[in-house]
């Protein structure tokens, strides 16, 4: 039975992967091959198979889950499906839902080859450079922090100025984060169940392995410097935590949880480690919802909260609502996806999208408790 589901979970990884070139920019003249304009001249059709994917996804999570519940999934066996998940993913289109990996090889190629300050200089600026025709912040300076973009020399270079390349350089750079943040997850935890809510959860498959976005990096470093704290390794866990911060400044919200774990370490005080993950969740709740100060929100900002809140999957509310969210958030797409533009009612339907179910999920489990 669970080969059955393996292959058809691979069956469906496949398909969607070749969905997922539907998306190709017309501009991006690297892929014009691959380029159809399906997507954009059969938006109705396209939003419904988009729709049946993230449904799909989530049978499988739901029966992924339900596995490791009933103690019928080994780690062997999840090591396997994880394997075969960025295997096939890594090869899909990564701006099928955001060209965020455009802009990080733009800022990247500001810094690595045009060897100018990508905080002083825009991408724009250099007029005449291939990326400019599909790059969407072309007129925008660096917005992450500085150890994200010293980071993204690395795939960059290996590149060795071929773009297409330098773009799978960058997936796979993602896909190195993802297994090491599933690895913590697993040394964290050291229980299947938050591995098999953390790692399988489609929201994170889809923004990590297919989107390549740079959050994982953050909530690793993150993580990690809880992982380093739990071992009374304060001076490396504070360092890692900071480099947190200069990957996208989120994890600073962290600092009161950070500052207080720190302290009953050099007090020689016992740490219940389920309420730091659960305040940690919490808070960077918190900060995927004051997101729109700044822009909007955007779906791959859950990875900041739901990365803590799978570590205690007893904390039922959090739990429900987090993969409330996942959902919800996957289909935050739609209303553009539908549309094809972000005026009218495209921004209000966003949001009753990526609110309601969890608001709905959040309200029920208030009602039962008290009843």
């Amino acid at each position: 039975m669970k080969k059955l589901i393996i292959l058809l979970y691979s069956a469906f990884l496949f398909l969607f992967t070749i969905f997922s070139y539907l998306f190709v920019d017309p501009n991006l003249s690297y892929l014009k091959d691959f380029y159809s304009g399906f997507a954009f001249s059969n938006r109705l059709l396209t939003t419904i198979s988009y729709t049946t994917a993230i449904l799909i996804f989530f049978i499988f999570y739901g029966i992924f889950i339900y596995l490791g519940v009933k103690k019928k999934i080994n780690l062997k066996e999840i090591f396997v499906l994880l394997s075969i998940t960025a295997a096939i993913l890594f090869f899909s289109y990564p701006a099928m839902l955001s060209y965020d990996i455009f802009n990080y090889i733009a800022t990247s190629k500001v810094l690595f080859f045009y060897q100018e300050n990508p905080y002083v200089v825009m991408p724009i600026e250099f007029v005449g450079d291939p990326l400019l025709a599909f790059t969407h912040a072309a007129n925008k300076i660096a917005l992450y922090g500085p150890f994200w973009i010293l980071l993204t020399g690395m795939p960059y270079l290996l590149g060795f100025g071929n773009f297409i390349v330098t773009l799978f350089s960058f997936k796979l750079f993602i896909v190195i984060f993802y297994f090491l943040t599933v690895f913590l997850v697993w040394k964290l935890s050291k229980k299947i169940i938050p591995l098999i809510l953390f790692a399988l959860n489609p929201l994170v498959i889809i923004e990590t392995l297919v989107s390549g976005h740079n959050d994982i990096v953050m909530i690793f470093l993150a993580l990690l410097s809880f992982f380093l704290l739990a071992k009374k390794k304060i001076f490396l866990g504070t360092i890692f935590f900071i480099l947190s911060i200069l990957i996208k400044y989120s994890t600073i919200l962290l600092i009161p949880v950070f500052l207080y774990v720190v302290w009953r370490l050099i007090k020689n005080k016992g740490i219940d480690w389920e309420k730091v993950y659960f305040s940690s969740s919490l808070l960077m709740l918190v900060a995927f919802l004051l997101s729109p100060i700044r822009e909007e929100i955007y779906p791959w900002y859950a990875i900041w909260f739901i990365s803590f809140s799978f570590l205690v999957p007893n904390k039922k509310i959090l739990l429900y609502t987090s993969i409330a969210f996942s959902f919800s958030l996957l289909l935050r797409y739609v209303p553009y996806m539908f549309t094809g533009t972000y005026m009218g009612q495209t921004p209000f339907m966003k949001e009753i999208i990526s609110f309601i179910p969890p608001a709905l999920v959040f309200l029920y489990y208030v009602i039962k408790k008290k009843i």
